[in-house]
């Protein structure tokens, strides 16, 4: 077992020396508009997952995973060398659905504000179904007393 910090700063080291390698190196055409958005690192330092989201459509993510699965020799290799670790992680390239997630929030949220509205506008021209107070007010003094005059110790009759 490693140091979880220290695990922390290679997955962070990776992701830059990756994200380089994209924009600076790895010069195939099917290769699109790539984002690195994490790296995760397991505690024996064996195995990265790369996360990555692709701009486009589905076909150009197809291409953008097949580039990415032929490129991962040389970006592991260069991973060796500017990292210095005794053994090399296997690197594992995965789409981000982060996108998706984001649409799917936007789209919920934007159905909750819809329903919210409908409730509201159901609700303008209602009025309360039982009472305008539906809630228990405190008795007042007056009400507690008696009308009789007795006092605390009971009833009169009683009293010598």
């Amino acid at each position: 077992m490693v140091d979880a910090a220290r695990a922390r700063k290679l997955a962070d080291r990776i992701q830059q020396i990756v994200a380089e390698m994209l924009e600076r190196r790895i010069k195939d055409p099917r290769l699109g508009f790539v984002t690195i958005t994490d790296t995760r690192i397991t505690h024996d330092l064996r195995d990265a997952t790369v996360f990555y989201t692709v701009y486009g459509s589905e076909a150009e993510r197809a291409e953008t995973a097949a580039a990415l699965e032929s490129a991962k020799g040389v970006i592991r290799s260069e991973v060796g060398k500017r990292t210095g670790v005794r053994h090399t992680p296997s690197i594992t390239f995965t789409l981000d659905a982060l996108m998706e997630n984001a649409a799917h929030i936007d789209d919920l949220l934007a159905r909750a504000r819809a329903r919210d509205e409908e409730v509201a506008a159901a609700a303008r021209g209602a009025s309360p179904a039982g009472d305008a107070n539906p809630y228990k007010e405190p008795a007042d003094a007056d009400d507690l007393d008696d009308d009789d005059g007795d006092d605390a110790d009971g009833p009169a009759e009683h009293r010598s």
